[in-house]
């Protein structure tokens, strides 16, 4: 259909690929869909329960490794780390949860759970550092799609768990186990690098605003799928009609490549800058458009000089490569250890760790929360809470991308806003009001998808592409580290604690979770105060980076 020869090749066949990646990596949000099984079967407290979330937790984020990988291997071998981790994590677990091999330790357990969804964190790197680099302007909007689709995953996995697997554990587990890892086979031949776009081009923007109005219809079908599916008893004909609807709306994003296959435009403006960036190479060498990576290289060596062409500078920062002498900007590439000593990184880190640490632990108790608020079958809380995470995602990177190009506002100014509403939220969730609770799941959803969408593309215009990989990664940690404070051990020791006054295992009533949402509403209120700050100090940057309204190299700096 297209040529897939590296350099030369479109960006929206990558692009598409990545949405299947993505919902393959979206394999940790299942978590609320087993885990009653693996406190029933395995007869699990709700303590040691939480403890596997945070083994959940660690092994979606910790992402150190394949951040360093993305810097010194093709994707497709990332990708290939996934799928194993995948098969033999998610693999041990579904043979101890159909008893195939009873008497399975606890410890071991909670390292498969650790190894199956680092699988997240291998597939998920792989796909967004990739194409944040094909997408070099529009990182915004390309980490809003990416992790949309990975926070509707939750739902995709819940449409299959209660349209086709009739709602068993043991089978969603073993389809994690086989169908994860032939997803990564399937797509990793199509997630390649690839040259960067030139320049601003209404195509492009175009293309954007389809394949983001092809996930908002994915998400509303699956809300109203799930919920139909809740209320209407649906024979199977109608289950798996619906199923083929939701794998067509998946391979959506696919029409633009073929679009471009069937309807090429040649646009003038980008053959003038082929014509540029070829005059400036050497006449022995390849056209830097079909090598990237030897242009940027090549760039590296006189990027201080008067004479570079924003064209040249543009394909070295797309490829992350460009090779400085002196200290780097805000704005430019640095490596791991400079950014870490840099005030901001630690904001970022910070108010990360507050509002998402906080978020997930709701996540992991999901379906302990609704049965202590009198919800017996979570499917609906956890498709509501998928559904909300994605319109967080998605629309950070839409709605950030907005203001940043025409007020130059920096994109924490939105996580201070929704940190601010997280702390309603969490007062909401202790007062246990009647009818509150999927108001406060689906506003904690939203809330809580926006601190994704924001602080990836924040860190990459903070710090670069070249080490983008590692330094998303770290700050990404906020999340395993939250979760094993909050989750893991704040829920956890409040929860065992009212059952045992209930002189039961479980607990029922308001108490089961209150203090554990009046302390996560004060962290959110810190988080806001950090943001804040954040914002004031990026404010500056921003502007220099956005001064005419689209992303460019800094000139100056105040750093």
């Amino acid at each position: 259909m297209v040529d897939l020869k590296a350099g030369s090749r479109p960006p929206w066949v990558g692009l598409g690929a990545a949405v299947w990646v993505q919902i393959a990596a979206g394999n940790a949000y299942t978590f609320s869909l087993y885990s009653p099984v693996l406190k029933s079967v395995l007869g699990f407290s709700q303590q040691q329960l939480t403890i596997l979330g945070v083994a959940n937790d660690i092994g979606e984020n910790v992402g150190i490794l394949p951040g360093i990988a993305c810097n010194k291997l093709p994707p497709w071998s990332v990708l290939l780390v996934g799928v194993f981790t995948s098969f033999f994590g998610y693999g041990v677990i579904w043979l101890a949860v159909s008893q195939t091999l009873p008497s399975v330790p606890y410890w071991v357990l909670w390292c498969a759970l650790c190894v199956a969804t680092n699988s997240s964190a291998w597939l998920g790197t792989a796909v967004l550092v990739t194409n944040m680099r094909n997408f070099p302007l529009s990182r915004g909007t390309v980490a809003g799609i990416l992790k949309g689709y990975i926070g509707l995953s939750g739902a995709v996995f819940t449409e299959l768990f209660t349209m086709v697997l009739n709602g068993s554990a043991s089978n969603h587990l073993l389809l994690l186990t086989l169908g994860i890892p032939a997803i990564g086979l399937a797509m990793m031949y199509f997630v390649r690098p690839c040259t960067p776009a030139l320049g601003e081009d209404s195509r492009e923007h175009g293309h954007f605003l389809f394949v983001q109005g092809a996930s908002v219809a994915l998400a509303v079908y699956l809300l109203t799928t799930t919920i139909l599916k809740d209320f209407l008893s649906l024979g199977n004909a109608i289950s798996y009609t619906f199923i083929a609807v939701m794998v067509v709306l998946l391979m959506a994003p696919l029409a633009i490549p073929l679009k471009m296959t069937l309807f090429p435009v040649t646009s003038k403006k980008q053959g003038e800058q082929a014509d540029l960036v070829g005059d400036k190479g050497d006449s022995n060498t390849m056209d830097p458009l079909l090598t990237p990576s030897s242009s940027a290289t090549n760039i590296g060596s006189y990027y201080e000089s008067e004479d570079v062409s924003e064209v040249d500078l543009l394909l070295a920062v797309g490829e992350g490569a460009v090779k400085k002498k002196r200290k780097p900007r805000r704005g430019e590439d640095f490596t791991f250890r400079e950014a870490i000593v840099k005030a901001d990184f630690w904001l970022l880190w910070f108010v990360y760790f507050f509002g998402v640490g906080s978020g997930v632990t709701v996540l992991n108790n999901l379906a302990q929360i609704g049965v202590s608020l009198g919800v017996n079958d979570a499917t609906i809380l956890l498709s509501l809470f998928s559904f909300c995470n994605f319109l967080g995602r998605l629309g950070a990177g839409v709605v950030s991308e907005h203001f940043v190009r025409s007020k130059t506002i920096p994109r924490t100014f939105w996580m201070a806003v929704t940190q601010s509403i997280m702390v309603l939220t969490f007062l909401l969730y202790a007062s246990a009001m009647n009818g509150t609770l999927y108001a406060a799941t689906a506003l904690l959803g939203v809330c809580y998808g926006v601190q994704f969408g924001i602080m990836i593309p924040t860190a990459s215009e903070l710090f670069g592409l070249k080490h983008f990989g590692i330094i998303f990664n770290f700050i990404g940690l906020g999340n395993p580290v939250g979760a094993l404070l909050f989750s893991g051990w704040l829920a956890g020791q409040v929860y065992d604690t009212e059952a045992a006054k209930q002189l039961g295992s479980s607990c029922i009533g308001v108490n089961c979770f209150r203090l554990t949402f009046l302390v996560l509403a004060g962290l959110c209120g810190v988080g806001t105060l950090l943001s804040i700050v954040l914002t004031v100090r990026l404010k500056p940057v921003y502007q220099m980076l956005y001064a005419n309204g689209s992303f460019r190299l800094p000139q100056s700096s105040d750093h």
